[in-house]
């Protein structure tokens, strides 16, 4: 059967759904463990409804199908979404129902609401389930029925893992196994079941190859007092692995035999986990009773150690030195060459892979011209590669994966003349970014206390971006972490509204994007350190880790207080000062004129 479009596999996933009388079914963007980013077997949701972006979720009816994504998709999702019966419902907007809101309204009475139970989180699976009893209907979650008419699926991701030195993680395996069974005793639990991949890879000082650009292997992993076991297909123990875990005392089993130790855990036993990031299936295989816990592990990676944060610097200036050079032969060659959105981005990507340590992009980098900008998540193809002109933004969001420390840095560069307005623009954006750097707070504030700081300048405009101003950063793992981060806005069902931390690594990116004629963004990663303890309290601030020149060319002065021009000053003084010794002449000389006092 052929399903070459969106319309005739939704008609396939329609009759799919008749055979077995579900009346609704939800597909959400996951993989079997919550993770961000997915590999292709996992995109379901793209598949069916056409929407490439990294966050969505589709529901499906026999008369409707729509498509649920947050306000850094609406313009693509708007693109791709517009000659398929999909709608799209923009999150978070004015008369717009929730997933759950619509569900709850659309599923008849007697109804049966259908999910793959591996693909989503317990916490969401019970909210489901529990709308379908109030509805006297039904939930079928044993099922990936759009695995069943994906006939050219690709491959489970099965590749091998790889170990991270102590001189790169800072801490063994014993001791951090130590402290995951002293949180199960304060918890009173028996088992904990760790089902985040990045959580089980920094828990394990183990990394992988199983998601583009997310150095992680698929697997689950379970920890008692008197063993550790790791769930993970054989193709990930190369004998090097394999005798890493022989001599840690981590047991190997196959990665789906998770459901068959879960459902052999003895009935009155104590389970820790995490119900927003174990997937539905597993826990309703538990027969155990469920101690709901953030894990533990996750704070514990959020905040560096000292060996960690050594070289995440060193990282640091080694991917400034890239950016830098990038920067620099970009404004040199803008007249002269050739050079478009995906050209750009892979000179780039060859600067970094000059870097020592450097062992992959961090993710795909956003090289996005004048409007493609406006859309936050962009990616260049073949067909939208535009051409660069000696005018206006090019928006470069970009980092690599070292084994010393990941990075993640934004610059929106002047190809050229600029408006008025956009000088203003870059320059509002800035301005936020270099206040929220300076801000000294005392500890106990979170990452809401002090998200005004960066949306301030833009909001004092009426102007404001439909995304958080920063996420956590992982040490050679996803680029996007928790539980820190800058936004204003509180989640009530997350952990994200967490303490700032000394060691916590968190970006800092106001931006401001027009639909239809560009995008800014400023970003830098914060360090969080103390500062000065008095009768007040412990005072924390942030130490600036990213290094690279802030285009100058896009700069109002004038419109910048006295003291936010002092703070990019010294910004651009600490630049020249960690990049320059990496940088031939001319090199110099243009850095110095792009980190010169305004």
């Amino acid at each position: 059967m052929g399903l070459a479009t969106v319309t005739d596999r939704i008609g396939a996933l329609r009759g799919e759904m008749r055979k077995r009388g579900i009346d609704m079914y939800i597909v959400p963007t996951s993989d079997f463990h919550e993770s961000e980013y997915v590999g292709d077997y996992f995109k379901a949701r793209s598949f069916l409804t056409g929407f490439t972006g990294s966050a969505g979720t589709a529901v499906i009816t026999q008369e409707e199908a729509g498509l649920w994504t947050d306000g850094r998709y609406f313009i693509q999702a708007q693109k791709e979404l517009a000659d398929s019966p999909v709608k799209l419902y923009r999150m978070g907007e004015e008369g717009v129902p929730a997933v759950k809101e619509y569900v709850r309204e659309k599923l008849r009475e007697g109804g049966c609401l259908g999910f793959d139970g591996r693909a989503m989180n317990a916490r969401a699976g019970e909210a489901y389930a529990q709308i379908a009893a109030g509805k006297q209907g039904s939930i079928a979650a044993d099922e990936d029925l759009a695995g069943v008419i994906w006939e050219d699926r690709p491959p489970f991701p099965k590749h091998p893992a790889f170990l991270l030195d102590e001189k790169y993680a800072g801490e063994c395996t014993a001791s951090k196994l130590r402290k995951v069974r002293d949180k199960m005793e304060e918890k009173q639990a028996d088992v904990h079941i760790l089902t985040s991949l990045y959580d089980i890879a920094w828990l394990f000082n183990i990394r992988g190859g199983d998601i583009a650009h997310v150095p992680v292997a698929m697997s689950f992993a379970a920890v008692t007092q008197e063993e550790s076991i790791w769930f993970v297909h054989p193709q990930a123990l190369t004998p090097e692995v394999s005798g890493y875990c022989a001599e840690n005392g981590i047991k190997t089993k196959g990665y789906e035999e998770i459901y068959e130790y879960a459902r052999d855990i003895p009935a009155g036993s104590k389970v820790m986990l995490d119900k927003a990031t174990v997937n539905f299936r597993i826990c309703s295989s538990l027969r155990a009773e469920i101690v709901q816990e953030w894990n533990p592990t996750e704070l514990w990676r959020a905040v560096k150690n000292d060996t960690e944060i050594a070289n995440i610097r060193n990282a640091h200036v080694k991917d400034g030195v890239a950016f830098t050079k990038f920067m620099y032969w970009l404004k040199s060659h803008i007249k002269t060459e050739k050079i478009t959105e995906i050209s750009a981005a892979e000179y780039l990507r060859e600067r970094r892979q000059e870097q020592d340590l450097f062992m992959d992009l961090s993710f795909d980098t956003i090289s996005a011209y004048g409007a493609n900008a406006a859309m936050m998540h962009y990616s260049a193809t073949k067909e939208t590669d535009a051409l660069l002109h000696p005018q206006g933004f090019l928006l470069v969001d970009s980092g690599g994966h070292y084994l010393d420390g990941s990075t993640d840095i934004t610059r929106t560069l002047a190809l050229g003349p600029l408006s008025q307005e956009q000088k203003q623009h870059f320059t509002l954006v800035c301005r936020g970014n270099l206040n929220l750097a300076a801000a000294k707070f005392l500890y106990g504030c979170r990452g809401t206390n002090l998200d005004i700081l960066a949306r301030g300048p833009l909001w004092s405009q009426g102007i404001d971006y439909k995304c958080g101003t920063g996420h956590g950063i992982g040490y050679f793992l996803n680029v996007h972490e928790g539980p820190n981060a800058f936004r204003w806005k509180h989640l009530s069902a997350s952990n994200s509204d967490c303490v700032l931390e000394e060691g916590m690594v968190t970006t800092d990116e106001p931006g401001i994007y027009l639909e239809g004629k560009y995008g800014i963004r400023t970003e830098n990663e914060l360090l969080c350190k103390k500062s000065e303890k008095n009768e007040y309290g412990q005072f924390m601030e942030f130490e600036i880790i990213t290094y690279a020149p802030i285009d100058l060319d896009a700069i109002l002065p004038q419109e910048m207080t006295l003291s936010e021009r002092k703070l990019l000053n010294e910004y651009h003084k600490m630049v020249y000062g960690k990049v320059s010794p990496f940088l031939d002449a001319e090199e110099k000389e243009w850095l110095k004129e792009y980190t010169r006092e305004i």
